[in-house]
């Protein structure tokens, strides 16, 4: 055991060097600038093309009592309302027939109406391209500066009601709503990342292969330790590529924005505790997938067969994303009890449970559980890679070669 743990440390101390000290690591750690860069530039001419939509305009062609009225009803409301929520009225002379007020419409298009008549007998006339509840909007103005007409000083001042000063706690539905909000974020954040960097495990034998350098790593250490050193330097990178993010993104924010953090709902399970789960199911998760991306490319025998492996690798880790997210909102429903059983999603779906419910325990076991499936699946890969590539094994079951074995 001593050896093969020995063996991986330096293996793992190799390839964790020659990567992240090299000039290519930085092309790698800008990896995630592309996409925002990209994002804001379309973002940027989008914006330019597409201008916010005005506001709909209708033409009030009644009596100058009648405008006045309804031009105070709109200001009042529009105080209420928000200035968006009412059409723009514009006063024209009085149309004396229905001939005449269709003509306003059709000569101008920038009216979406025409308001005629006296407030007693108003009369309406849309266009085809008058937004729906038009109508409503217009009623609502004529009641209000019937209502202020009729009683005319009469009228109470408006209610200045202001904040409330006691403050009511959501309910326990509204805490659940939020926490089943934050448990899908933080595993749409994790599923992210591993399609980021879990991916890099696939075309880790190439350079090897390609130099028959394998052969000889193999006859130095066992083959288990090769699977677990470049597992483990894998891991490594991954991490030091996290933590720069994340180094960056929570400066970021507590620069521009400090009270994000505080608007979160807290998780079930306390931020501290939550914080130290995030850890261990990216590491669990990433060495699950690791593990059998490993096995999968270390039968590649050229980086053409690594790209057509790229997709259905990808789709497999939206297969176990998706199974993962299906239980979400049911933390107790059988979906999500499968979710957390199944390995591969396990982490996944034990960092939402640990968003939504306060029980420590099934964490422990399901960090326990993706353990032994962790060597369970190094095994075999390393097993799978004696027997198809290195063409040794002697045809003995793989469940029962000592990790030493060659």
């Amino acid at each position: 055991m001593k050896r093969l743990f020995g063996a991986a440390w330096v293996i793992a101390r190799r390839d964790y060097v020659a990567t992240v000290f090299s000039r290519i690591f930085i092309l790698f750690l800008a990896t995630p600038i592309f996409p925002v860069l990209f994002g804001l530039m379309f973002g940027s001419i989008g914006a330019h093309h597409d201008r916010a939509p005005s506001r709909p305009e209708v033409a009030l062609v009644t009596d100058a009592p009648a405008t006045a009225a309804l031009v105070a009803a709109r200001a009042g409301l529009a105080r209420r309302l928000g200035d968006d929520a009412l059409p723009d009225l514009a006063s024209l002379p009085p149309a004396g027939s229905h001939e005449a007020r269709a003509l306003i419409l059709r000569r101008d298009g920038g009216y979406v109406a025409v308001l005629d008549g006296s407030l007693a007998d108003p009369h309406l006339l849309l266009s085809s391209r008058a937004p729906d509840g038009m109508s409503d909007a217009l009623g609502l103005l004529v009641d209000t500066a019937r209502a202020h007409v009729a009683l005319g000083r009469a009228a109470p001042p408006p209610v200045a009601l202001g904040h409330a000063s006691v403050t009511v706690r959501a309910d326990e539905s509204g805490v659940a709503d939020a926490r089943s909000g934050l448990a899908s974020g933080a595993q749409t954040g994790l599923f992210v990342l591993m399609v980021l960097l879990a991916g890099m495990s696939l075309s880790t034998f190439i350079e090897e292969k390609s130099n028959k350098v394998i052969e000889v790593l193999a006859a130095a250490v066992p083959v288990d330790a090769i699977f677990l050193g470049k597992l483990a330097s894998m891991l490594a990178i991954a991490l030091t590529f996290v933590t720069v993010w994340g180094i960056v993104i929570a400066v970021g924010l507590f620069a521009v924005k400090p009270d994000l953090i505080a608007a979160l709902p807290v998780p079930a399970v306390g931020w501290p505790v939550f914080c130290v789960l995030t850890v261990a199911y990216f590491i669990g998760n990433y060495l699950l997938l690791g593990a059998v991306f490993l096995g999968i490319g270390s039968q590649a025998g050229s980086p053409r067969e690594i790209q057509v492996m790229a997709l259905p690798v990808t789709m497999l880790q939206l297969l176990f994303y998706g199974l993962a997210a299906a239980g979400v909102d049911h933390p107790h429903g059988g979906i999500a009890l499968a979710a957390a059983l199944f390995p591969w999603c396990s982490p996944l779906a034990m960092l939402a449970r640990a968003a939504e419910l306060p029980t420590l325990w099934p964490h422990l076991l399901a960090l326990v559980w993706q353990a032994i499936w962790l060597v369970i699946a190094l095994r075999f890969a390393a097993g799978l890679f004696r027997s198809a590539v290195l063409k040794s094994g002697g045809g003995r079951p793989w469940w029962k070669r000592g990790f030493a074995s060659q």
